[in-house]
């Protein structure tokens, strides 16, 4: 009989790593912080398990112990005292982001640190831009966003990645960012980002729950396909140095498109529903979480992510140390 003998290739777990097509590596890993103000506050966010608030007294534990695992990425996000209906701390010289960038550049400059760029956790009213009659107004929220990029950038931020999908964000960002001199700075466009429903969680930790309708002006419809790749294609021109694609496991279809098509560094955010899903079957002795997350993982990276924002990043980063 003629037929082709696979299993050659996969008889002893040697073989099966010499002849492995993708590799996970603790330096594909961004981890998330969520920082808040006060002190001594370390309290665990109740939908995401070991996912914590802390405040800027443990800042330095947290940042030696992500640097002891190898993690080199972090991406801070911030949940304010007060919000108002414009979202001013954002962009407040004095804000939670702002005082914890500076922070950690002190303790660990050569840790890379991404700024997340919204407005939702700083608004009183939840959405990610400026609010007319029940309208989130797309052109008045882009002065904003780019006066919260600039202070993120001169607290010291290595990255600025804006998450609110406005249009013409990254031009927006890019022009007030080279006005004020940094340009150096590059953006890593929250590009693709779905209105999807794996996003409670997070909502829960950042405290940005819309409260009154949706994100679906807009975020993206998760039917849709050819939209992401206009999105991409419009943030390339308009000057991105990454591009993201949110969420990951039910977008790797996505992902692929975008790495077949575009040059620049693909970010998959693996996020928090996804997260919280595998810990509660984690935790019911459902799954075995260490297995379920580094395939998970694996799968992000073979459908073209370069880089994994993940809340599984310190988790991972153990499993992949001891191995």
């Amino acid at each position: 009989m003629n037929f082709q003998r696979h299993r050659r290739l996969r008889k002893s777990a040697s073989m099966r790593s010499l002849v492995r097509e993708t590799h996970l590596h603790v330096s594909d890993f961004i981890y998330p912080l969520f920082f808040v103000e006060g002190e001594n506050v370390k309290k665990e966010v109740p939908s995401m398990p070991g996912v914590y608030h802390l405040s800027l007294d443990y800042l330095q534990e947290e940042v030696k112990e992500i640097e002891g695992l190898g993690i080199q990425s972090i991406i801070v996000f911030g949940v304010p005292n007060e919000k108002d209906d414009c979202g001013s701390s954002a962009y407040d010289h004095n804000g939670i982001v702002q005082k914890a960038i500076r922070q950690i550049k002190e303790i660990a400059p050569s840790l890379t640190v991404i700024a997340d760029t919204c407005l939702c956790q700083f608004t009183d009213h939840g959405h990610c831009g400026v609010i007319e009659n029940g309208d989130v107004l797309n052109d008045e929220t882009l002065a904003l966003l780019a006066k919260t990029a600039v202070s993120q950038a001169a607290a010291g931020a290595d990255i600025i990645a804006p998450s609110n999908m406005m249009d013409g964000f990254v031009a927006a960002i890019r022009q007030g960012l080279d006005e004020a001199g940094y340009y150096d700075v590059p953006i890593m466009s929250y590009a693709v980002k779905y209105a999807s429903s794996f996003y409670g969680p997070f909502r829960d930790a950042a405290h940005s729950t819309p409260q009154f309708g949706d994100r679906k002006t807009y975020q993206m419809d998760p039917a849709n396909r050819l939209e992401a790749l206009r999105e991409a294609e419009s943030d390339i021109a308009e000057g991105a140095d990454f591009l993201m694609v949110k969420p990951a496991l039910s977008y790797l279809d996505i992902l692929r498109e975008l790495k077949d098509r575009y040059p620049l560094p693909l970010v998959a955010y693996n996020v928090s529903g996804e997260y919280s899903m595998i810990k509660a079957a984690a935790l019911n002795g459902w799954v075995d979480e260490k297995s379920i997350v580094l395939e998970k993982l694996i799968s992000m990276k073979r459908a073209g992510a370069d880089l994994i924002i993940t809340y599984f990043a310190k988790d991972a980063a153990g499993w992949l140390n001891d191995k």
